[in-house]
């Protein structure tokens, strides 16, 4: 018996090797890595290569190595196609993790679904994006949701009546956030005395900022992503608006505390996470980021770690690296533990998931309140 076991061991180890010799299995990782939005494409990345690093240390999936490959869309609605068919075409990924961007997701959702592979965003929230098809699938809450937590915030907690709505026109995250703010205000009472847009390349709000302060808004709502915010709120403050700002998990980057300093105070934002959560695997995640990339991991970071970790656990259901199969045990994703919380995936391909509100002090963010209907 014992030298039949010893040579069962030896067949399943030589097996076990040849397996992990064979080509690796690839996904991909649609980014803003440079850009208006790099920020958050890098925070992905990073947070990604922590998940297959982990991954193939534990032996990888269906007993081979993972392997990223990393394109970089510029932050650019127009080269987003090319980037997929690099990676579908070239790469031969089976699936592919991205983008945080809304609009970038939906520009990449026509070739995912042309090629039937996987696309798994970690962040865009827009609701359009999982309706591009049956192959796009989302690890975050939808901004239906994020849209309704901001307006019940600043009308529950911060108790305010009249809202001014700052969007950013060109970007389909702000601009469906700020509609679902609007229409969630009015149902809480209050009431949303104007709206006033820029573009993202825009580098002056004085303009938008004057006009929304004529209203004599009580908070001004900024749904944009973190390099606008950050300048809008030091043109508001520098106007004499002392009240709060309110806006979504656009906001979380380090960036918009280097732009925006002290400004900041007296801001929040609704996000997936907080540092704060004494939740031991969530500071066991922050302790090791911190110790690789030297700072805290933002929410984008934390996204894609969820993002990649649920990616490999479906190739890993699904038997083999085919993208049919893993859109199939996407589908059935249910209570699977992300340090961003338990996520279950939808009929929608949604995740059903909690939101925090997190408030900026000395330019610095803390736990405002788990945000409850």
């Amino acid at each position: 018996m014992t030298r039949c076991s010893y040579g069962l061991a030896a067949v399943l180890t030589a097996v076990s090797t040849l397996a992990w010799a064979e080509d690796p299995i690839k996904i991909g990782h649609l980014a803003s890595l440079t850009g208006a939005e790099a920020n958050f494409g890098q925070s992905a990345d990073h947070g990604i290569a922590i998940a297959v690093d982990e991954r193939n240390a534990a032996g990888g999936v269906l007993g081979r190595k993972v392997q990223v490959v990393t394109v970089d869309d510029q932050s650019k609605n127009q080269e987003v196609n090319n980037c997929m068919m690099k990676l579908i075409q070239q790469d031969k990924v089976c699936a592919i993790v991205g983008e945080i961007a809304s609009g970038n997701t939906i520009a990449a959702a026509p070739a995912a679904m042309r090629f039937k592979i996987p696309l798994v965003t970690p962040g865009s929230t827009n609701p359009e994006v999982t309706r591009k098809g049956d192959y796009i699938f989302r690890i975050c809450f939808t901004d239906d949701f994020q849209g309704k937590a901001i307006a019940g915030f600043t009308a529950k907690t911060l108790q305010a009546k009249n809202a001014a709505v700052i969007t950013d026109q060109a970007a389909a995250y702000s601009i469906n956030l700020s509609k679902t703010f609007k229409e969630e205000f009015e149902k809480f009472g209050g009431k949303v005395a104007i709206e006033v847009s820029y573009k993202k390349t825009d580098s002056d709000y004085n303009a938008q900022v004057n006009q929304a302060l004529q209203s004599k808004p009580d908070v001004l709502v900024l749904t944009g992503y973190y390099t606008n915010v950050g300048n809008i709120v030091k043109v508001a403050r520098a106007a004499g608006f002392t009240g709060p700002c309110v806006g979504g998990d656009g906001w979380d980057s380090d960036t918009l505390y280097q732009i925006g300093g002290k400004a900041l105070d007296n801001c929040y934002f609704t996000n997936h996470y907080s540092p704060e959560d004494k939740d031991p695997r969530i500071q066991e995640f922050i302790a090791k980021y911190k110790s690789r990339f030297g700072t805290i991991p933002d929410a984008m970071a934390v996204l894609g770690y969820d993002a990649a970790l649920v990616t490999m656990d479906a190739i890993q259901r699904a038997g083999a690296p085919e993208g049919t199969k893993i859109r199939e045990a996407l589908a059935t994703t249910k209570d699977f533990k992300g340090i961003s919380g338990s996520i279950t995936i939808d009929k929608d391909r949604n995740a059903q998931k909690g939101i925090v509100v997190v408030g900026i002090k000395d330019a610095k963010q803390y736990l405002k309140e788990v945000w409850k209907e």
